[in-house]
């Protein structure tokens, strides 16, 4: 049968996220694959490395040849929990059975209380060239509502720390929303991030997930829910103070400098192919997507027996592939290019015009959201895709 959507030629670069399940305490809003010392299914840190290593060659063994590593992202939990080595070990085996592009983009992620000069040659010196670090906020009361550990002037110290020794990108990831936080507490902290000299910005909305403390917390009355109205607002300053600065928004969630923008995630965004190391760790190639058994005992006891470590796996349905097609692409400053759509594309672009008399997408071509239409990105993209 033939596909409902264009095919474009295959694009044989490859992203490889690695997943660093460790914290020493849990935030009260994560939802995370991640564990605690002492929790059930923790496993052991020091299995992680051969674990993650022997996945490694899981993925040599399946992938063709021609693929070449341009993106790693070692994510968490806090990767920088670990002995560095044991994340140059797992980068080394990246490179010897898969290869790293010469001009690969090494991204860790890293809680702003373990950065230290001595941590950050250590990075620099596996390889590491991109640092993520949490922040959150630059108001003590959110941070602790959100239950993070770092006082508020950490993270930029660990951000300016990062770029005088040397680590090229680095960025910081923001949440506004949390109950408490008004639009002067905000300002303040997009005003602190930028202090940093960085060039690279993520803010996000909070999420109150179930089964996480903050969410048993609103429902006991004792956090007021998120204003959806105030985060709005604070969305709309977000990217009125970040655009002024010079860093311009290329997906809702995430403003840059020019080329500063992440690279692995424009991989996930763009619909490109992962491979995922670690527990509950999803990968994707060529519309077959699959995922890892979340426990990190049960991950590396499977690759100890020479075993895969996948819990489950599909085949994307051209329905599936079209929604996020869509869902993904409609996120970017690119925005979605109809010639994507194949079948599906005069009716789709007759439902943009109706979103564009709401004031949710630009004029034109290709499809591209009005700043409006970022805060109500979830909206446009079902009704783009209704009855499709």
């Amino acid at each position: 049968m033939e596909s409902v959507l264009t095919r474009r030629e295959p694009v044989r670069s490859l992203g490889m996220y690695v997943h660093v399940p460790y914290c020493s305490s849990r935030c009260g809003y994560c939802d995370f694959n991640t564990y605690v010392p002492g929790e059930a299914g923790h496993g052991s840190r020091e299995s992680w490395r051969q674990a993650a290593i022997d996945e490694v060659s899981l993925a040599a063994r399946e992938l063709s040849p021609d693929r070449r590593v341009d993106t790693v992202f070692f994510g968490g939990g806090t990767p920088t929990l670990l002995p560095t080595s044991d994340l140059g070990a797992v980068l080394d085996e990246i490179d010897q059975q898969l290869g790293l592009a010469s001009n690969a983009e090494i991204t860790v992620e890293a809680n702003p209380e373990t950065i230290s000069g001595e941590k950050l040659q250590e990075l620099l010196d596996c390889g590491i060239n991109r640092l993520s670090l949490g922040m959150q906020s630059a108001d003590q009361q959110v941070l602790n509502l959100l239950d993070r550990v770092h006082s508020p002037g950490t993270a930029v110290a660990a951000a300016q720390e990062a770029l005088a020794a040397g680590v090229s990108l680095v960025s910081l990831d923001l949440i506004y929303g949390t109950p408490g936080e008004d639009l002067r507490s905000w300002r303040s902290t997009l005003a602190a991030a930028l202090d940093a000299g960085v060039g690279h910005i993520s803010a996000y909305g909070l999420k109150v997930e179930p089964g996480t403390a903050l969410h048993r917390r609103v429902r006991r009355g004792e956090v007021p829910r998120v204003d959806q109205d105030y985060s709005a607002a604070a969305y709309d300053a977000t990217d009125e103070i970040l655009s002024a600065a010079g860093l311009n928004w290329y997906e809702i969630s995430n403003w840059s400098l020019a080329g500063h923008e992440c690279r692995h995630n424009l991989n996930y965004w763009r619909g490109g192919d992962w491979w995922g190391i670690g527990p509950g760790a999803h990968s994707h190639l060529a519309g077959s997507r699959w995922w890892n058994h979340r426990s990190p005992q049960r991950w590396a006891a499977a690759l100890q027996e020479g075993k895969s470590p996948r819990a489950g796996e599909e085949q994307l349905t051209e329905d599936q592939l079209l929604t996020e097609l869509v869902m993904l692409h409609i996120r970017l400053v690119q925005g979605l290019d109809p010639a994507d759509l194949g079948q599906n594309r005069n009716h789709i672009t007759a439902k943009a015009e109706q979103l564009r008399e709401l004031g949710l997408l630009s004029v034109g071509e290709p499809l591209t959201l009005t700043l409006a239409g970022r805060r109500l990105a979830d909206r446009v993209t079902v009704e783009l895709l209704e009855h499709a």
